[in-house]
């Protein structure tokens, strides 16, 4: 059984996302939340805060065993992006986009 939990407007571009969301794609969770404790990136306390999340959720309404759940698959997707602007030489100005992520944590369970 498959469980979700998403975080939507995280302040991070996806593209600096995914590399910490390919570190714990396929892992245990408790292994995956230790990597994530490890992991010196903006993003690693974000994640790690959808994934337990996303274990509260397979133990209150699913009643999942918490130690066989496995991260399935975490999909990093672009929200919408703040546009900026900045000043530059001769009166011009160029764009400077924020961007925004989506987050969805997929769990499943297996044995061990």
């Amino acid at each position: 059984m498959e469980v979700i939990a998403r975080a939507k407007y995280l302040r991070i571009s996806p593209f600096k996302a995914r590399r910490v969301a390919k570190l714990v794609k396929g892992k245990r969770v408790d292994e995956a939340l230790a990597i994530l404790s490890f992991t010196k990136k903006k993003f690693a306390p974000m994640l790690s805060k959808v994934i337990k999340s996303a274990v509260a959720n397979a133990e209150n309404n699913t009643g999942l065993d918490v130690d066989r759940l496995w991260v399935k698959n975490v999909l990093v997707d672009e929200g919408p992006m703040w546009k900026r602007w900045r000043p530059r030489a001769m009166g011009r100005a160029t764009p400077i986009l924020k961007r925004t992520s989506h987050v969805t944590v997929i769990l499943e369970e297996r044995s061990k």
